[in-house]
């Protein structure tokens, strides 16, 4: 793990996990105040799950690991309220927090490693076949994907997590693990 900058968080009552997109409405000025930050400075913000506290109001208390959001997009709601479209990129853990004057909570981070290049494991050739099946069904962004990626351990493992419907603490499990072949063991064992 390397130590980067301090990173704005922006904690949530849902994991947001490596490649997975989130739809964010944003209307508290230390929110505004950090995507202005985000986008005048080209860089991302932490989404962490909320342990403890809301997602507006008092800053709530975040989970140790979370992942850095990209904004794809945004636009202004017929209510006036700025939309983002995110997507999250690197996993990180949190290592010290401290609340600015605005209410925003800043970390100082460690990042994670990059997941390896491996390929699915004959084990989990099943978690595969199942992740087809959903793409299939759910279509979108995620339809006809290369048959390479289909191979990949880690992102069949995190378009299963993204994808499967499981509670927000057991994401968050997985996005805790650094070994993708444990998270599709994990996985394979809550299915089964």
């Amino acid at each position: 793990m390397r130590t980067s900058p301090t990173l704005g968080l922006f904690p949530l009552h849902s994991v947001l996990l490596p490649g997975a997109s989130l739809s964010l409405r944003v209307f508290e000025r230390r929110y505004l105040d950090l995507v202005r930050e985000c986008t005048r400075e080209s860089r991302g913000f932490g989404v962490c799950l909320i342990l403890i506290g809301d997602e507006v109001g008092a800053p709530a208390t975040p989970a140790k690991f979370g992942t850095q959001a990209r904004i794809e997009d945004f636009t202004t709601g017929d209510d006036g309220l700025l939309n983002l479209r995110i997507r999250g990129g690197r996993r990180f853990r949190v290592d010290t927090t401290h609340v600015r004057d605005n209410g925003l909570l800043l970390a100082d981070v460690d990042w994670c490693e990059f997941d390896p290049d491996d390929e699915l494991r004959p084990e989990h050739a099943t978690m595969g076949l199942i992740l087809e099946r959903i793409l299939e069904q759910v279509g979108g962004e995620y339809a006809n994907p290369p048959p390479a990626r289909m191979d990949e351990a880690s992102w069949v493992g995190w378009r299963l997590a993204e994808l499967l419907p499981l509670q927000e603490s057991q994401r968050q499990a997985l996005l805790q693990m650094d070994d993708p072949h444990a998270r599709l063991d994990w996985m394979l064992r809550w299915i089964s």
